[in-house]
C-alpha cells in the first residue's frame, strides 16, 4: 500500500466535493466549463485546513483510480471530469456508444429503476461504463451492487445523445426502462 494512500484519499474527497458540488465551501469560483484555477484552488485549500502541496495534488490527480480530476493542457487549471450538480458545460461532443453499457446500481434501487429508469438526479448525466468492474465499484458504493446493462447502442439509434469523458465514463441523460436489462432475480 502506498503511504500516501490515507491522505490523497481525502484529499479526492475533498476535491470530489469543491470541484463537482461545492466550490463555495472554501470560497472557490468555477469557470462555465468547470475550471478554477490551480494556485487559487491551492491557497483556498490552505486556507480551509487542507494543506495540500502541487506535488500532492499531482499525485491525487495522477493516480485516482477512476480519474476523476483533470488538468488542463498547460496544468495551470484544474477540474472534475464529470458528476458534477452545479451548472457546468463539460465541452465533451456527442460520441458514439458502443452496443451496450454498464450500470452499477446498489441492489435497493433496482425497484424505482425498473419503474422510472435511469435519471440523473443531482448530477447532469448518467454515468455508464463499458467495464464490469468500474460498474460494479460503483453499485458497491452504497450496498450490494448489481449491474445493469444498458443498450446504449439501440438507444443511440433512436435519438438519444450519448458523450464519452476522457476517463471512459459514458454520459447520457436519461435511461428509459425500456432500454435496460435486469439480472433474472
Amino acid at each position: 500500500m502506498n503511504s500516501n494512500e490515507p491522505e490523497t484519499r481525502r484529499i479526492s474527497r475533498c476535491l470530489s466535493l469543491v470541484l463537482r458540488h461545492r466550490p463555495d465551501k472554501i470560497g472557490i469560483v468555477l469557470d462555465e466549463s468547470g475550471w478554477t484555477s490551480v494556485d487559487g484552488l491551492l491557497e483556498a485549500m490552505r486556507q480551509n485546513g487542507h494543506k495540500v502541496s502541487q506535488e500532492m495534488l499531482n499525485l491525487v490527480v495522477a493516480t485516482n483510480d477512476k480519474q476523476r480530476f483533470a488538468f488542463s493542457d498547460d496544468g495551470t487549471m484544474i477540474r472534475a471530469s464529470q458528476g458534477h450538480s452545479v451548472n457546468v458545460d463539460l465541452g465533451y461532443a456527442p460520441a458514439d456508444p458502443p452496443e451496450y453499457l454498464l450500470h452499477g446500481t446498489p441492489s435497493t434501487a433496482v425497484g424505482v429503476i425498473r419503474q422510472e429508469g435511469l435519471k440523473k438526479m443531482q448530477r447532469h448525466h448518467v454515468h455508464l461504463h463499458a467495464d464490469s468492474n468500474t460498474a460494479e465499484s460503483v453499485g458497491a458504493r452504497r450496498g450490494v451492487p448489481v449491474l445493469l446493462r444498458i443498450r446504449s447502442g439501440q438507444m443511440a439509434s433512436e435519438g438519444f445523445l450519448f458523450f464519452v469523458t476522457k476517463n471512459n465514463v459514458w454520459l447520457t441523460d436519461h435511461v428509459l426502462p425500456r432500454f435496460i436489462e435486469f439480472p433474472i432475480d
